[in-house]
């Protein structure tokens, strides 16, 4: 075989969840009417931002070779925290900030601190007392959850102050500033996953833990740090949640947790770490997206999202044993 026949079957495996999306696209555009339009693919785009600011903390851990259950809840109590302080009814308490545009940063800095804490509660259990993340972090998805419905008593907060809300109707170039923000999170962490120390030496940790301590690298810190991202940016996407729907629920997010494992496995992401890209995270979050689009185009029931998501998730996992076989043949 060829250097150059080696080196285009590399790279259509890295780029194999593109294609999907490329495939997906094509498919429903043909068969479906109406689904071709600048306007879908803005909302496709729009539907993926929360889910895929969520995948991008999940897939950092996975890559380190660690898992975080906790995602999920500890988003939705981040979008409660920001309800509580800048929401005007329900059981918002109508923190008045002067000047008005400086709610956004303080709400968006109090999500991402409750976030980043139970982040570091997880990374200490887990890293430091060594303690499996698997229980660990299904704790933290109960016990947040259950803070969640504690804090609230089960009520909402609504109507959040003016100036955060002009984040979730604002648009720019056709695209909400929302899914903005995500992109710019994907371009961010994909540039710190890839270009940085930081990002090579994770994957380094998630490949081979021992090797990379005896290499001398602090494995402990930057697995902490690990998780410490995970709830920031979990709390990042708990605070999109809560401009998008002006408040929070006591029940906001269920199901994100699945989704999200969903988004990070189609991307390509091993779960036995060390493996993984985070554009191929965005593109499998996008894949999702489209195949809800599609279902809500075609009003199907909406049961048939878990098992078309059920069925995507062993797809992927079959062909990255495929990518593995093809690898090693090739090598």
């Amino acid at each position: 075989m060829t250097a150059r026949y080696r080196r285009l079957i590399e790279f259509a495996l890295d780029n194999l969840v593109w294609f999907m999306l490329l495939l997906v696209l094509v498919v429903f555009s043909i068969f479906i009417p109406n689904y071709f339009q600048i306007g879908i693919f803005a909302n496709i785009i729009e539907a993926s931002s929360v889910l895929g600011v969520l995948s991008i903390g999940l897939a950092l851990v996975i890559i380190a070779g660690h898992m975080d259950l906790s995602v999920e809840s500890v988003s939705a109590l981040s979008a409660m925290t920001v309800g509580i302080l800048f929401c005007s009814a329900g059981i918002g308490l109508g923190l008045d900030v002067q000047p008005a545009w400086l709610a956004v940063p303080i709400s968006l800095a109090a999500a991402l601190a409750v976030g980043g804490a139970i982040g570091a509660i997880n990374g200490f259990l887990v890293v430091k007392l060594k303690m499996s993340a698997f229980i660990i972090t299904l704790a933290s998805y109960i016990w947040v959850r259950g803070l969640v419905l504690a804090v609230s008593g089960g009520r909402s907060a609504q109507d959040l102050a003016p100036a955060i809300r002009w984040f979730g109707i604002q648009r720019f170039l056709g695209l909400p500033l929302t899914a903005w923000i995500a992109i710019a999170c994907f371009f961010a962490f994909s540039f710190i996953a890839a270009r940085t120390p930081f990002g090579r030496r994770l994957k380094m940790i998630g490949g081979n833990e021992t090797a990379t301590y005896r290499a001398g690298i602090p494995v402990v810190r930057y697995l902490i740090i690990a998780f410490i991202l995970a709830g920031a940016i979990a709390g990042l996407a708990g605070w999109l949640l809560a401009i998008r729907t002006s408040g929070a629920t006591a029940n906001l997010g269920i199901g994100l947790l699945f989704n999200a494992f969903a988004a990070v496995v189609i991307g390509g992401v091993s779960l036995k770490g060390g493996v993984g890209t985070l554009p191929g995270v965005y593109a499998g979050a996008l894949i999702l997206s489209s195949i809800n689009t599609a279902i809500n185009l075609m009003a199907l029931p909406a049961s048939l999202t878990q098992l078309i998501h059920g069925f995507l998730v062993l797809a992927a996992v079959l062909l990255d044993t495929f990518k593995q076989t093809i690898r090693k043949k090739i090598s």
